[in-house]
């Protein structure tokens, strides 16, 4: 499946493109030898924000309504410096904006201060904020456009484990025909805060067929079947067993098995495009 990418209109060209990551840095190692967890984490793609090597974010919530922003570069390789803060007063409900206020840790030049506000619409939604309450909207360097008939679910970095961890809204969004911008929508409590970098996501997206699921009861001919298979394979997983050289017994087998099956459903795909290019399949 192709799907099309399109940069952040915002910010063009800035950020690292979408890809697929099986691994999670925190995760212990044993973790590593899990072939379903692997796939689990490689669904779809990360997504990172509009942010070149020498930039940084983080965004706060303070509660009652008031979020801080706080952007900072590193000009010589050698050190962070902020170049500016943004606080954002929510009105009373927290429907509004009551107050913006850009705060400059550099000698103040003519515009700059409306130069710092749209930085920050760049990289996150200032309108978003506080819907729902202590809600903050971080942008991705890239939008996606997929194939007819799929869909493109938003969420959160998948089994990133470390604490703590916001909770994000999934959405997902018929991106076949609607042009829709990357956007991830984490909730905070009062304290809590998100950064961002070049290198760390923001994001995970993954395409789902927009098609209907119906549910039907297997027969008992094809429960004794499923019964038979799972026997045989849990068999020759315990016949395939290795050790780490730190004394970790694992078995490959599922591996093993899925890229067998990857492998012929390629050569399938192959000889039925074949086929239908010579013309001997219609």
């Amino acid at each position: 499946m192709n799907i099309t990418l399109f940069p952040n209109p915002r910010r063009p060209n800035i950020g690292l493109r979408p890809k697929s990551e099986a691994q999670r840095p925190l995760l212990p190692q044993h973790a590593r030898l899990c072939p379903v967890l692997e796939a689990g984490s490689s669904l779809g793609a990360l997504v990172y924000p509009s942010l070149s090597k020498n930039e940084q974010f983080q965004i706060g919530y303070e509660g009652e309504g008031v979020y801080h922003f706080a952007y900072s570069v590193n000009a010589t390789g050698s050190k962070w410096e902020q170049l500016f803060t943004i606080t954002y007063q929510l009105a009373m409900g927290g429907i509004g904006m009551r107050r913006e206020e850009v705060k400059l840790m550099i000698p103040e030049t003519q515009g700059f201060k409306e130069t710092a506000k749209t930085i920050a619409r760049m990289l996150f939604a200032p309108d978003d904020l506080g819907t729902p309450t202590g809600a903050v909207t971080l942008r991705g360097a890239y939008n996606f456009q997929t194939p007819p008939g799929w869909d493109t679910v938003y969420s959160s970095v998948l089994n990133q484990t470390e604490r703590p961890i916001a909770p994000l809204l999934v959405i997902r969004v018929q991106t076949d025909w609607y042009v829709h911008d990357s956007e991830f929508r984490y909730i905070l409590m009062p304290g809590e805060t998100i950064s961002a970098s070049h290198s760390l996501p923001v994001g995970q997206v993954f395409f789902v067929p927009r098609e209907e699921i119906t549910f039907r009861d297997g027969t008992e001919q094809e429960i004794a079947q499923r019964q038979k298979t799972s026997q045989v394979f849990f068999n020759e997983k315990a016949a395939h067993k290795l050790t780490t050289p730190y004394g970790l017994e694992y078995s490959p087998h599922y591996q093993r098995k899925s890229r067998e099956q990857q492998k012929a459903g390629t050569s399938a795909t192959n000889e039925s495009d074949a086929e239908i290019a010579t013309g001997k399949k219609l």
